[in-house]
């Protein structure tokens, strides 16, 4: 499930502060990059399965693995995990109101961090 309308596609942003803000909402990107793009994932955990916030980018200057990069964001979305298959983001999954209530408050406070520092 995409959260269209964020703004988030509008981004331009460097990778360290952006690891930085991420971080501290919990959106880890640990070995999820390539030289060109990143992903950062929140897991929740709850009785109707497991989910993952995910917010991607793409680099338009520099390299990832040189931590000298700036990061075009793109739309963020919402995932629910099938062992063994993996995640799956159609709109047709059951996400519960009260997770897309949370993850809509972490990625207003992500882009309100951001925006002090955007491109």
């Amino acid at each position: 499930m995409k959260f269209e309308n964020t703004g988030f596609e509008n981004f331009k942003v460097d990778l360290n502060r952006l690891d930085e803000v991420m971080l501290d909402h919990d959106l880890v990107r640990e070995g999820q990059w390539d030289y060109e793009r990143v992903t950062y994932d929140r897991k929740f955990e709850l009785k109707e399965g497991v989910y993952y916030l995910r917010v991607q980018g793409y680099s338009i200057e520099g390299d990832v693995d040189t931590f000298k990069a700036t990061i075009q964001l793109m739309t963020p979305f919402l995932g629910k995990h099938y062992y063994p298959h993996g995640v799956e983001y159609g709109d047709d999954e059951f996400y519960p109101p009260a997770l897309l209530k949370n993850c809509k408050r972490i990625l207003e406070e992500v882009k309100a961090e951001i925006e002090k520092f955007a491109l």
